[in-house]
């Protein structure tokens, strides 16, 4: 009995010579070069017209004196900013935005590395409290700023019976110059410690246990533990934390529209705010873009600062 033969298997052909020769390199790398264009050409253009191309445009009014309305922009030179840094309501509004800056980030990275230590505790309702710690940083900065005018009200608000039960009375923290500054600060730190303090946590949820199991038999207690291997391990969410920060509260506006305006007296004007004041209140769009070019080079500098002498802290597990 004859047994018939095996299918034949189809032997795939060999590649044409020219595809395996300099020239077919040359023309495949050329199709994937355009794939690759193609793909980020629209987050390209996108950026361009939404990202540079204001800098660009807010550079050139910076060197013009434009009242808005005129058709004509006349050319000045420097003069904007020759005027912005010898004029004192300006060079204090630099000040009350340092302050403002220091307070607020400072302030969020203390509490919220405090308050991620605790919320990674073995507690009761431990993600309950975690979604009402993270709350305030998603509720919209009017809301916000509504709700904490009714707090800081010297005559009906909150705040009232709580100084009044250790005897003291409560200031006027929005229309007292000495205490907005302060006031402002404490609103910003309340929404933003929420956001610190999730970062925190999943970084603390990150670290190897092991490390602090050798450490406790080694006989560290806890607050060497967290000085010797927290801190160091967290540095790089430390540094993440500490430029978004930065960047955040140099444009915080929204709550400063609803609770103070800049005032009083200017004592939270801050350079934001000045920005919209000059644009959209005085409508002298040279000093406004001039202010807002000042500010995106005080935020490249500090940025290019933290890079190059902050990272060098950071250690990358």
């Amino acid at each position: 009995m004859s047994t018939a033969p095996p299918p034949a298997v189809p032997v795939p052909a060999e590649p044409a010579a020219a595809s395996r020769g300099p020239s077919g390199l040359r023309r495949r790398r050329r199709r994937e070069y355009q794939l690759f264009l193609a793909f980020i050409a629209p987050n390209f253009v996108f950026l361009l017209l939404f990202a540079y191309w204001p800098v660009v445009y807010s550079a050139y009014l910076s060197l013009t004196r434009w009242d808005m309305v005129s058709p004509v922009k006349r050319f000045v030179g420097l003069d904007n900013y020759a005027d912005l840094l010898t004029d004192p309501d300006f060079l204090g509004v630099l000040w009350t935005t340092l302050l403002f800056v220091v307070g607020v980030v400072a302030g969020s990275l203390i509490i919220g590395i405090a308050t991620s230590l605790l919320l990674n505790q073995r507690l009761r309702a431990r993600n309950a409290v975690r979604t009402a710690v993270f709350a305030p940083y998603v509720v919209t900065g009017a809301a916000v700023g509504t709700l904490w005018l009714f707090i800081f009200d010297p005559n009906y608000g909150l705040l009232k019976p709580l100084m009044g039960a250790v005897g003291l009375n409560a200031p006027a923290m929005m229309t007292d110059s000495h205490w907005a500054l302060i006031g402002l600060i404490v609103v910003y730190l309340w929404k933003n410690t929420g956001f610190v303090a999730v970062i925190y946590l999943a970084g603390l949820q990150g670290l190897p246990r092991e490390l602090y199991e050798a450490a406790e038999l080694d006989g560290a207690g806890p607050w060497t533990r967290f000085r010797r291997l927290t801190l160091p391990l967290l540095s790089p969410v430390t540094f993440f934390v500490l430029v978004t920060m930065v960047i955040q509260t140099f444009q915080a506006f929204d709550i400063i529209a609803v609770m103070t305006g800049g005032g009083p007296a200017n004592a939270t004007s801050i350079l934001s705010w000045f920005i919209y004041q000059q644009g959209f209140q005085t409508f002298d769009a040279g000093r406004a873009a001039g202010g807002a070019i000042i500010m995106f080079a005080v935020l490249l500098t500090i940025t290019g600062l933290q890079a190059r002498f902050l990272e060098r802290r950071v250690h990358y597990r």
